[in-house]
């Protein structure tokens, strides 16, 4: 069955920047507050879980154990994000290759598309400059190092590879959950288990970034752009590949590009499921 456009998206698909700022303000800068804390957060853990002195880095095991425990409390934060009011309304993207790849999809439009993304790098940076504030030293100076995203002693080439692989098995995931009516609101759980596994097992490789803005947002401070290249072409590459396979192998539809999307909750994007409230589990044309 096809489902036609939403018409929150008919009535304010933005022709226009200073339409798109009136109209969808509140939804950048819900991006930018979401990647902000996403950063807030990871920041205070790397602190607590690496900084030499803390109770935590003498209670937890270098290696598997301490990236399992972040990974767990990364994967909690991006759920609770994913899932609070801000992040239904929003769609909870805070990335710019995600951003950038719905846009690829027809999802979103093209100057939404950029406020998200300038919105992401900006909150993202404001939350790294928080946790700096808050912690000095332990979270600026190794082994924190501003929780900054670095290429493992396999090297760049292993890194961008790891990215590549870690967004397109993420960007599949969120197309193939989140476009059936089904299972659509547990996309957020998937993505969040994902994490779990990127963080304990992928970043040695390439530090689990999957995002050039929070990659962005960890460098600024220290001026850490050395092979940064990789946090950019990784991620968006991996999760063009996985939009290229559910558009032209696959053939199938994308509904939405939120992350959670109640029915009741107000959407920009070009939605198939505002309109539409059939239970069944076949992705709408």
């Amino acid at each position: 069955m096809s489902v036609q456009p939403s018409v929150a998206v008919a009535e304010a698909a933005p022709g226009s920047v200073g339409l798109a700022l009136r109209e969808h303000w509140p939804e950048y800068l819900i991006e930018a507050a979401g990647l902000g804390l996403f950063m807030v957060s990871a920041g205070v853990f790397g602190t607590l879980l690496w900084a030499p002195g803390s109770p935590l880095e003498s209670l937890v095991a270098d290696g598997v154990p301490r990236r399992a425990l972040m990974g767990v409390l990364m994967g909690l934060t991006a759920v609770l994000i994913i899932y609070s009011p801000f992040g239904q309304r929003s769609g909870a993207h805070l990335n710019p290759a995600l951003t950038l790849t719905f846009w690829w999809l027809g999802k979103i439009e093209r100057v939404d598309a950029v406020f998200y993304m300038l919105a992401q790098t900006l909150g993202g940076t404001l939350g790294v400059l928080a946790v700096l504030l808050a912690f000095g030293p332990h979270f600026a100076e190794p082994p924190v190092t501003y929780v900054a995203t670095m290429v493992g002693e396999q090297g760049a080439v292993a890194a961008v590879l790891a990215e590549a692989l870690i967004a397109f098995v993420l960007m599949l995931t969120v197309l193939a959950v989140s476009n059936s009516r089904r299972f659509m609101r547990a996309t957020g759980l998937c993505a969040g288990l994902l994490l779990v596994v990127f963080i304990t097992f992928e970043a040695p490789y390439s530090g689990m970034s999957l995002n050039p803005a929070r990659s962005l947002a960890s460098a600024l401070p220290g001026l850490l752009f050395d092979q940064f290249w990789v946090y950019v072409a990784g991620p968006l590459g991996g999760m063009l590949a996985a939009a290229a396979l559910w558009r032209f192998v696959l053939t199938a539809p994308v509904i939405c590009c939120k992350l959670d999307h109640p029915l009741h909750i107000h959407c920009i994007f070009r939605c198939g499921y505002c309109q539409h409230t059939d239970e069944t589990d076949t992705p709408a044309g």
